[in-house]
């Protein structure tokens, strides 16, 4: 008896050891940060402020094109700058008394040049640039980009381009049988557009140090105040201090710790890897042009009944060819039109219910039984949201 009482002593204090750990562990899964199977790194989710592209553009001229160049006549800004251009060369094509001569070139077309200048690109750096036509140039195939500066929103000249145009449309026409419409066209891409790989050269910096900056702010590229909140918290989790603190919907604020003055650098690359399980909020997005819908995952929509029907008229016509007997002497051989019209009432429609607080699976397998295309899927959705019974925004595109 003394054996067995101290064995079940034995195995009750066990239990309770058992269940107090079990308690600590579940403390600490509940003390640490939300976080879900999908959730995202912060990297993925925001943007430092200060950490930017900047958007140039220039005016040039290419060269080098087959006979596809701008009509000097109908674009006289491309003549001005051909002109320009030479004369900077110390090339003189001007006559007597100042006029211009008479030029008329098929090779120069006027384009316009764009190129993103990425964040803490140095002098030296080399950026891919793209090449548009202005004028009525029909292709910048095989085109040469002369010098052209780009500048920024300040006027600024941040980078130069110039170099061998890549990636232009192809075209090809050609005539046949010597009709009216034996005339073909093939067409690949658009010919009046190309790009230059590298070809830019940066020739001024953007002035931002970083590295010693007191304060950091995220910028949310989906601004929410519960995903604000728990990126915060995700970070003060991680520095073990209350460093971060939402401002807005869209801005979280970084206080830097001690252990991270002067290396801000290194504190970013150590807060981007954490893991924030972004919230949204129930929204429909509708593209009425292509009949695409898009629904969030906390779309929801209370009790309703719904009941779609429409009248439609089918009219199907079979040429048939219509003999007179055999062997006989009068009667013509002729194509009869046959004519075949079905209408359907929508009779096999009927009303369905929508059960209340139905998943975003639910409410689309319910849609779908209705038997209805993408098209009056839309009209529903919007006398639902009429009705009151849709609990989402729908966002029309």
């Amino acid at each position: 008896m003394t054996r067995i009482a101290t064995a079940k002593a034995a195995s009750s204090t066990a239990i309770r050891a058992f269940a107090l750990a079990a308690g600590l562990v579940a403390a600490t899964i509940l003390a640490m940060p939300p976080t879900a199977f999908g959730a995202s790194r912060i990297k993925d989710i925001a943007d430092y402020e200060g950490v930017r592209d900047n958007l140039l553009v220039g005016y040039g001229l290419v060269v080098g094109l087959s006979g596809t160049g701008d009509d000097l006549t109908n674009a006289p800004f491309t003549k001005e700058s051909l002109v320009a251009m030479l004369e900077r060369l110390g090339v003189n094509i001007r006559e007597q008394g100042g006029a211009i001569a008479t030029v008329k070139p098929k090779n120069v077309a006027a384009v316009m040049v764009t190129a993103t200048l990425p964040a803490f690109a140095r002098q030296g750096t080399r950026v891919d640039v793209s090449v548009s036509a202005m004028g009525d140039s029909k292709s910048l195939m095989g085109g040469t980009l002369l010098v052209t500066p780009l500048v920024g929103a300040d006027g600024e000249i941040y980078a130069v381009a110039q170099g061998g145009l890549a990636g232009v449309g192809i075209v090809a026409t050609g005539g046949g049988g010597g009709g009216a419409g034996g005339s073909t066209t093939v067409q690949k891409g658009v010919p009046t557009g190309g790009k230059i790989a590298n070809g830019a050269i940066v020739e001024r910096e953007l002035p931002f140090e970083m590295a010693h900056l007191e304060a950091v702010k995220l910028s949310l590229r989906n601004p929410d105040f519960t995903t604000a909140n728990r990126t915060a918290q995700a970070v003060n989790a991680f520095l073990g201090s209350n460093v971060a603190r939402p401002t807005d919907p869209s801005t979280v604020q970084i206080m830097v710790p001690p252990e991270y003055r002067g290396n801000v650098v290194g504190l970013l690359t150590d807060i981007e890897q954490l893991r924030v399980e972004p919230d949204q909020m129930a929204k429909i997005v509708i593209d009425e042009a292509t009949g695409t819908i898009v629904m969030g995952e906390n779309v929801r929509i209370s009790t309703v009944a719904i009941a779609q029907g429409q009248l439609t008229i089918r009219i199907t016509e079979t040429p048939q060819v219509s003999q007179p007997s055999p062997f006989s002497t009068t009667g013509d051989t002729t194509v009869v039109n046959r004519t075949d019209i079905q209408i359907d009432e929508g009779q096999q429609n009927k009303l369905s219910v929508v059960p209340h607080g139905v998943t975003l699976q639910e409410l689309v397998n319910g849609l779908n039984n209705l038997g209805i295309g993408p098209r009056d899927l839309i009209s529903i959705l919007h006398a639902i949201k009429a009705s009151g019974a849709l609990q989402a925004d729908i966002e029309v595109m």
